[in-house]
């Protein structure tokens, strides 16, 4: 498998009245062809902002958007134009968007937004491109998928628009599907099938998935490799299974102990990490987890640690860390790294 996508050192900085906002600071990554990468944390942590500077979608200004190299199987998208750019959009690299409601156009109907896409990429006919959408719309659980293509979004449910949006990025089976949020408002049957849709994209096409989410099952499930972030910054890195194993963050950590298990105490209350995510507009010195973190020692209210290898993982690949004090978490956890 070669490399698909490739991400060096991407910052994404807003300009505002109340200053200078860092919504991502220097984060790598890559993702190969069939692969699934996860990139989680909590709101605000980045993961989106990331994702969508990576196809050029951050409104710049108030934006600013840097990176050492955005590559697309080698093909750097910082350096296309515009025009070249949107022909990669939607046919090469598609996006699942978060908010299907603000993401559809209220007026035209679910039919037309679908076909466009063909239409634009593909030169596909309209009468042809019907007929696909219309298959597109089956794909992902939608009932009578003629009828709703002559439908407004408005129409439809949360859960049934959400479906749309999944359907209009997958009908030109691109090469790297950016999935942000895509089970969100999403009763759990009906997101099985779209992850079981998902995996099916990739063992027929080698479609790379980058998935973007706070679902720590979801994870579980889907991903093949985490990256976890927080207040922008990648804080771990690390194949699934052993980052749930032994997560080497003491962030990582709080999240997975803050989902529920089957086999857990019923009568115990549910772990939350203490204290709210910073503010990106005025981090702290250091560590930005430090005033949340259990772990915390002084020189990590002092420096920020740099993301280093600390271990190899269960099948050999490299995991990372952003903590000086990985060894104690590691103690503290106990198990194989």
């Amino acid at each position: 498998m070669g490399r698909v996508l490739e991400v060096e050192d991407l910052s994404v900085r807003f300009e505002t009245r109340g200053g200078t906002v860092r919504a991502v600071d220097g984060v790598s990554f890559h993702v190969e062809e069939g692969e699934t990468l996860s990139i989680v944390g909590e709101s605000g942590s980045g993961k989106t902002v990331a994702s969508l500077a990576v196809l050029g979608l951050v409104p710049c200004p108030p934006g600013v958007v840097e990176a050492r190299r955005v590559a697309l199987e080698g093909r750097d998208l910082l350096t296309l134009s515009p025009a070249e750019l949107r022909a990669v959009r939607g046919n090469e690299v598609s996006m699942i968007f978060q908010d299907p409601m603000t993401s559809l156009n209220p007026l035209l109907t679910v039919g037309r937004q679908l076909s466009e896409v063909l239409e634009v990429h593909r030169g596909t006919s309209p009468r042809e491109a019907r007929v696909l959408c219309a298959k597109g719309l089956s794909e992902v659980g939608i009932p009578a998928p003629e009828e709703r293509l002559d439908a407004y979004p408005h129409e439809l449910s949360g859960g049934m628009r959400q479906r749309v949006m999944i359907a209009m990025a997958l009908l030109l089976e691109p090469r790297v599907l950016i999935a942000d949020e895509p089970t969100t408002a999403l009763d759990v049957t009906i997101q099985a099938q779209i992850l079981e849709l998902l995996r099916k994209l990739q063992q027929d096409h080698g479609t790379a998935i980058v998935l973007v989410t706070h679902d720590m099952g979801v994870v579980a499930g889907q991903a093949d490799r985490v990256h976890v972030m927080y207040a922008g910054r990648i804080v771990e890195d690390s194949a699934t299974r052993p980052l749930f194993s032994n997560p080497l963050h003491p962030y990582s950590r709080g999240l997975l102990e803050s989902v529920p298990t089957l086999d857990g105490d019923a009568t115990a209350k549910l772990h939350s990490i203490p204290g709210q995510p910073p503010d990106l507009a005025d981090l702290p010195p250091g560590c930005a987890f430090a005033p949340r973190c259990p772990l915390v020692r002084e020189h990590c209210e002092r420096e920020v640690p740099p993301l280093a290898a600390v271990a190899l993982s269960q099948d050999g690949g490299e995991r990372r860390s952003a903590c000086f004090e990985v060894d104690r978490l590691r103690d503290t956890v106990g198990g194989e790294a």
